[in-house]
């Protein structure tokens, strides 16, 4: 009996291996969305197919719209893009290294603040404030100053401009996303599964899987998680107590927006649109313009790595495209430029890049891609490009 059942656990395991990936793709146009692609299992349990309507945790293309909500505040003139954010946090933020050196939201949000991420010391736990995590030396770039012109792809950036958000409007980070940004564009949608997200969202939920069919994340069952922030081993969930801009990681700016395919496409096609309606010029141009290009020298990706991927980044915005010898980030092949931003986390690859001359876009995600996947003739993955080449087939 016993010789059966492990048999028959570990076809289970083959068969979960076996597969395919959760794959939806959404074009869009200054006017129309249109979904283009959707196969594979939401979840792999109940069979349930996915659609262009399930919420997926969209990784890095939260940031984002964390910057959305960042300039939907500086619109209102309660931020500062050069201001020292210290101002609003109310404790000195220094690089140790340079401490004479000061940090705004436009050096954190391009990536140039001088941060780095540290062995995921941008996950902080319930009952840690991000000033205590910021002590610690690790998270510090030594060699380079903020605003020196170094690029490091970094996470914990965006913890702290969370934590700015909070302080300026004094709400939670997923409450104050959801009043700026998420319910005016009337998108379902939420950060860490906070404020929001409808029930429906929860029954929809996209399950991560690793490429060897583990669960990563989202395993929901049809019910919101216990607890929707980090905590420590053995530490409670109570949020009751907790006071905006303690710890702005808590709901994942940098990574925790669930957000379906459609409705990043909406975000999109609003974009493609420069914003109209909902930021102003000035924000829109400040959010899309290039501060920083890769020469081959002067920056880093998120694992430290100049891999070519990052080539041209604004504020939580990417440039991709680009023709210099040291870039690789021409992921549509086609040598036009596009804006957005990539995602890529828990065996997720996400994308949402618009063509800023024409207006066209997509909006696309794929699972169970393995850590280790081959890059194409870019520096995505081939799973990546052989999905945009199926889109423009299916056009």
């Amino acid at each position: 009996m016993k010789s059966t059942f492990i048999a028959l656990a570990a076809l289970g395991a083959s068969a979960a291996q076996a597969a395919p990936p959760a794959t939806v793709a959404v074009a869009f146009d200054r006017h129309q969305i249109r979904p283009m692609l959707a196969e594979g299992e939401a979840d792999r349990a109940t069979h349930r197919l996915v659609t262009a309507d399930d919420p997926v945790r969209i990784a890095s293309i939260s940031k984002l719209v964390t910057a959305m909500g960042v300039m939907r505040l500086l619109d209102q003139g309660k931020l500062s893009l050069d201001r020292d954010v210290s101002d609003y946090l109310g404790w000195p933020l220094r690089n140790p290294a340079f401490p004479d050196r000061v940090i705004t939201l436009r050096l954190l949000m391009s990536h140039q603040s001088s941060l780095i991420d540290g062995d995921d010391l941008y996950l902080i736990p319930l009952g840690t404030s991000l000033q205590q995590r910021l002590a610690d030396p690790r998270v510090w770039d030594a060699a380079h100053a903020p605003g020196s012109g170094w690029f490091h792809y970094t996470n914990l950036n965006f913890p702290v401009v969370a934590s700015v958000i909070e302080r300026v409007t004094g709400e939670r980070f997923d409450v104050a996303m959801s009043r700026l940004v998420l319910k005016p564009l009337k998108l379902d949608a939420c950060f860490n599964w906070g404020a929001g997200c409808s029930a429906g969202a929860y029954r929809r939920a996209v399950v991560l899987y690793r490429a060897s069919g583990e669960v990563a994340r989202d395993d929901l069952h049809g019910s919101p998680p216990a607890c929707m922030v980090l905590t420590q081993p053995g530490q409670g969930c109570e949020l009751g107590s907790y006071r905006p801009g303690d710890n702005g990681a808590l709901f994942s700016p940098q990574g925790g927006l669930r957000i379906s395919m459609r409705d990043l496409a909406r975000i999109g096609q609003l974009l493609a649109r420069e914003g109209r309606g909902f930021i102003s010029t000035r924000a829109y141009a400040e959010l899309t313009h290039a501060r920083w290009r890769f020469d081959g020298r002067n920056g880093v990706g998120e694992d430290g790595a100049a891999s070519g991927f990052f080539c041209a980044y604004g504020l939580a915005v990417q440039r991709i495209g680009s023709l210099g010898e040291h870039c690789r980030d021409d992921l549509f092949g086609d040598g036009f430029a596009r804006i957005g931003h990539a995602g890529d986390a828990y065996g997720l690859k996400a994308g949402l890049w618009w063509d800023p001359v024409t207006g066209k876009g997509l909006a696309y995600f794929t699972t169970a891609v393995a850590a280790d996947a081959p890059t194409g003739r870019s520096a995505f993955t081939r799973a990546e490009e052989s999905l945009v080449e199926r889109v423009k087939t299916a056009r």
